[in-house]
Formats: C-alpha cells, sequence, structure tokens
C-alpha cells in the first residue's frame, strides 16, 4: 500500500505521515458518528433558545435572508450525503425546517379556499364586504398560499382556541390591523361566537372575550404607536396637520401591554401622511408640510424614530409577552393615488417577479426589517417577524376598489358621487385571511 502513495506536490513522502493518520482517524470518527445517527430513531436536535427564535414553526426565518447579504442556502436532502439513503427522522425534521420558508412562495387557485363568507360571519365592517358591497367577480376568494418547500394549513380554530385557553391576544396599530382582527374573528367564531365586552367611543379599540375558552381578543387602535394628534375622519379627509411626538410613545397601548400573552404590533402606511413632527418638547420640522415655513423631515426618518421608541419598550419591559411585528403593507394604486383616482381594478394574483412592489415601500420595509434586526440583536422580549409583504404585494386582486362603498355604481354603470377607490385594505373573505394561517403556525406549533 505504501508504495502506492504518491508524494503530493511540494511535500516529501515523510511529511505526508501526519496527514495519512488525520485522515483515518477522520473516517473512523465518521463511521462512529454513523452509526450512533442512523441506528438511533430517538434523536432529536436540541437548540438554544435564541436560535429557536429564529428557526420556528417550522419556518426559517425571512427576516435573516432579508438581512444578511448573498442568498440563503436552499438545503434539499438529495444535496447532502449523511453516508446512507436511510435518512433519520430527526435529519428529515431538520431538512424540511431548513427549506421550509412560509413567507417565501406563490399563489396557487384552490377551488376550496373559501373558509367563510360575508352571510357565515357577523364581523366584517361595511368598508371590506365586498360581496354585500356588490362586488361582481368571485375567483380572488379561490387562492391559496404555498410556501416554497412545504405546505401552509389552514387556520385551525378549535386548536387554536384550545392552545389559547386562559390567554389574552392584543393586534395594536393601525386600520390594516382591524381588517387583521375582522378576519380571525371571522375565523374563530366558526368555533364560539364571542361577546364584545368593551369598545373606546369611535369604536376602534375593542375587545372579545371567548367564554368557553376564557381567551380574549383586542384591537387596540394607535395608528402610529407614538403620540399623534389626528384631525382626519374615517374618509382620509383633515381639517389640520398631524402633530407627532417622536419621543413619546402612544399610551392608548403601553398603558395595557402588561395585560396580554399575544401580541401583534404594527404600524406603516400612516407616515406618509402630512405630519408636523415634535421631539423634546418643541417642534422639528414637517413632512410634506405646503406653505409651512417649517424645516422638510423625511417620513423615513420619523419612522425610524418611532420603531426605535416601540422596540426599546417591548425590549425594556419587564412584562414578557410573544411578540409578532408584522411588517410593511403595500397598496396597489394605479393609475394615480386614492385622493387623485387611482383605482385597483386586477381580478387574478400576480405571478412572482411581475411586481414586487413601489419604492416607497422598499424604502420603508428597509428601516424596518433593520430596526426589528437590531432590536433583535439587544435581546430582550421574544419578538418574531410576521413577514407578510411578499405574499400581499402579489395580490392586486384582494382589494376593495369601488366596493368599499354600498353598490357603488349606478344602473347605468356611473360611479356614484363620493365613492373612493381602497386599494390597501383587503376584502373579507380574503388574502389577509392567510395571515391567519401563518399566525397559527408561529404561535401554536
Amino acid at each position: 500500500m505504501g508504495s502506492q502513495l504518491q508524494p503530493w506536490p511540494g511535500l516529501n513522502r515523510k511529511s505526508n505521515q501526519p496527514w495519512i493518520k488525520l485522515l483515518l482517524i477522520a473516517l473512523l470518527a465518521g463511521i462512529t458518528f454513523r452509526f450512533f445517527v442512523c441506528s438511533s430513531s430517538n434523536l432529536r436536535l436540541v437548540l438554544p433558545d435564541y436560535v429557536s427564535q429564529t428557526f420556528f414553526a417550522g419556518a426559517y426565518w425571512s427576516e435573516l435572508s432579508s438581512l444578511e447579504s448573498g442568498p440563503e442556502k436552499d438545503f434539499d436532502s438529495e444535496e447532502i450525503d449523511f453516508g446512507d439513503q436511510r435518512t433519520s427522522d430527526a435529519q428529515k425534521d431538520f431538512l424540511q425546517e431548513r427549506r421550509c420558508d412560509l413567507f417565501t412562495g406563490e399563489w396557487v387557485h384552490d377551488p376550496a379556499a373559501l373558509m367563510y363568507t360575508n352571510e357565515t360571519c357577523r364581523f366584517i365592517e361595511s368598508p371590506q364586504n365586498c360581496m354585500t358591497n356588490g362586488r361582481p367577480d368571485r375567483e380572488y376568494l379561490y387562492w391559496k398560499w404555498k410556501p416554497h418547500g412545504c405546505d401552509l394549513p389552514e387556520f385551525d380554530a378549535k386548536k387554536f382556541l384550545d392552545l389559547m385557553r386562559n390567554k389574552s391576544w392584543a393586534l395594536i396599530g393601525d386600520s390594516i390591523l382591524r381588517n387583521h382582527v375582522q378576519s380571525m374573528l371571522c375565523l374563530l367564531s366558526r368555533i364560539e361566537d364571542p361577546e364584545e365586552v368593551y369598545h373606546d367611543e369611535t369604536f376602534k379599540s375593542r375587545r372579545w372575550h371567548f367564554k368557553s375558552h376564557n381567551f380574549t381578543l383586542s384591537i387596540i387602535w394607535s395608528p402610529f404607536l407614538i403620540k399623534a394628534d389626528i384631525f382626519e375622519n374615517d374618509d382620509g379627509v383633515s381639517t389640520a396637520d398631524i402633530e407627532l411626538h417622536l419621543d413619546i410613545l402612544d399610551k392608548n397601548w403601553t398603558a395595557l401591554y402588561k395585560n396580554f400573552d399575544y401580541v401583534v404590533i404594527s404600524t406603516g402606511q400612516w407616515f406618509l401622511k402630512t405630519a408636523i413632527y415634535w421631539d423634546n418638547g418643541r417642534v422639528i420640522g414637517c413632512h410634506f408640510c405646503k406653505g409651512r415655513n417649517l424645516t422638510e423631515v423625511t417620513a423615513g426618518y420619523a419612522f425610524r424614530r418611532a420603531l426605535q421608541d416601540v422596540f426599546q419598550f417591548i425590549n425594556s419591559s419587564p412584562h414578557r409577552p410573544v411578540v409578532f411585528y408584522r411588517t410593511w403593507t403595500p397598496d396597489h394604486f394605479e393609475n394615480g393615488e386614492w385622493w387623485t383616482g387611482g383605482n385597483c381594478n386586477r381580478t387574478k394574483p400576480y405571478k412572482k417577479g411581475d411586481y414586487d412592489g413601489k419604492n416607497i415601500d422598499h424604502l420603508m420595509r428597509k428601516i424596518e426589517v433593520d430596526e426589528f434586526n437590531d432590536a433583535i440583536r439587544l435581546g430582550g422580549s421574544p419578538m418574531r417577524l410576521l413577514d407578510t409583504f411578499d405574499l400581499s404585494v402579489l395580490r392586486p386582486d384582494g382589494h376593495p376598489g369601488p366596493y368599499r362603498s354600498f353598490h357603488p355604481f349606478d344602473e347605468q354603470g356611473r360611479r356614484k358621487p363620493n365613492v373612493v377607490n381602497d386599494c390597501l385594505h383587503w376584502c373579507l373573505p380574503g388574502p389577509i385571511d392567510t395571515w391567519n394561517d401563518i399566525l397559527m403556525q408561529m404561535s401554536t406549533t
């Protein structure tokens, strides 16, 4: 055998001997490892807490792929050689975890996708009740989100309520969160019809109790998450500019934070509005203020400051609920914005690559993902990223459009006065129900 070994270039035969010994040791270690791994059906991979926060609910966290440079390796069992074709169950589970990203995928047609209707759910508010308001097409109802590398189970209301017995949830943010909570109520009410136990004067902050499960679900109105003086009606018409305090959190949610076991929190689109910015008790500027002698401050700056305050509060709070930060929600206005006659008339989802959002979507999304990542590095509360951006940006067909209003066209097909298009919120039932499918996996698996 020795006579068959040839010296490596640049090395003499004597210097080869340590390398041969190391090679033999490695081979023996590999054989030993193979024997113990492949012969044990009870092998399970135990991860530290900080790792399990990232590999959670069978999904490889999409925030990592968004924040780290370079594409993430798509692991495939056929590409990894464990020395035996009989891959253990633990290995298969691990590979499946690495391959399944709940937030990256495509919409596939599914004739059985409808889980409730406007007739079976009493919680759909009029602006999102597209079927009642006369939307004629129905194809937007029959699409299912298919993540790459795995399937996304439908929301299991019975399992959710059983697991959340004696728990309390809160969704904190703007009208998109209100849209979200309506979807959750529609799904849960198939098992138990809740009682509304609180609402504020405007019915924007509300609370429901599922008596037989002692489960509480709240929506807390806080569109900026920081202190804001708002002078706007439900149609978006303002009588004065918003005044936003960048250094003061909104007590509407911070005073109640200690009461919740699970929190879904988000903000976003409101920061694009005209607003006067306050910091440390003085006006520091204004965003998009016409005719005012004030320094122009970008919406991105205010958005970043608000998120820094929010994440600092969550990380420093002695109360430790499970917190999901939901990412930026894109609109689908075409041919203008809502105030200039923009519309959303598409009736099918985009395919991957057809559309990926507007420049402002990517700017604001980068800010929130950067700040979320910084907050995770600092540690504190177990925060998780509910990254609905990619799946939402592919659904231009899921918005009410003119069917925000009841039968918006007359008999001649002419638009009635004061009808505006809503290309931001979502029809119910509709694509936003998928957010709860994902949230179910993230919170109960």
